[in-house]
């Protein structure tokens, strides 16, 4: 990002894997507008039309379907209207909107673990070996029983994130990175038994339950992993 006069700025530069960028119509961009990069100060949100001249979005074709795009920018001008909130202060709202987001994408898992550990049950319930059903087996019912218990106890953490994001709490960031761990691990752990338990069939097109699998691997590394929150938020209690 360089200011180009005192009435606007230009804008170049390129973002990668926006989500859902191939359909947006606003863009609302993060742009450096001073200091170096890794500073949290020097940023600045700018909104602007998607079809805006100068500006390319090409569709990328992802393994678990979802939208994304790779937004270039090449020299696009834009005026002081476009600066959505004070110039230069947007690293810390930027904070904010992610902890919101990652909230978001932790209902997503865990609603996508639920899916995924139902449709796992019928298949137990209906699937036959060696002449009986395979639900009928107490391995694979001690292995349901402890997705069932950890889909309980990621319920509870999405909920108290939830909560600390409606109530704008002091406690949002740490929750935020809680809910996001725990929702990660979830949802491997689920999403890898369901695909052991319907067994090969399981990674085919043929079976739903082959996408759960692919977007979960990639849900769990949108606004970091598990293991970057478990230090985040390990940091954020001061340890």
């Amino acid at each position: 990002m360089q200011k180009k006069s005192n009435s606007g700025f230009t804008l170049s530069g390129k973002k990668i894997f926006v989500i859902d960028g191939a359909s947006a119509d606003l863009l609302i961009v993060l742009a450096r507008t001073s200091g170096s990069k890794g500073d949290s100060t020097g940023l600045s949100l700018f909104i602007m039309d998607s079809n805006q001249s100068g500006i390319e979005a090409k569709k990328l074709d992802m393994a678990d379907s979802r939208n994304y795009a790779n937004i270039y920018f090449n020299d696009v001008s834009i005026n002081e209207s476009s600066l959505l909130g004070d110039l230069e202060t947007a690293g810390e709202t930027v904070e904010s909107i992610l902890d919101i987001g990652r909230i978001a994408m932790s209902a997503e898992m865990l609603g996508n673990a639920e899916s995924a550990f139902e449709i796992t049950l019928d298949y137990l319930k209906q699937r036959k070996q060696f002449g009986a059903l395979i639900g009928s087996f107490q391995a694979l019912q001690h292995r349901a029983a402890q997705m069932f218990c950890e889909i309980e106890l990621t319920k509870s953490s999405v909920l108290a994130a939830m909560r600390a994001a409606d109530e704008n709490s002091n406690e949002l960031q740490r929750l935020s990175s809680l809910s996001k761990t725990v929702a990660g691990e979830t949802l491997h752990l689920v999403s890898n038994e369901a695909i052991q338990m319907h067994g090969g069939i399981g990674v085919t097109d043929e079976y739903d339950i082959g996408f759960f699998l692919k977007r979960a691997r990639v849900t769990e590394q949108i606004f970091g992993s598990a293991k970057y929150h478990t230090e985040r938020y390990a940091n954020l209690s001061g340890f």
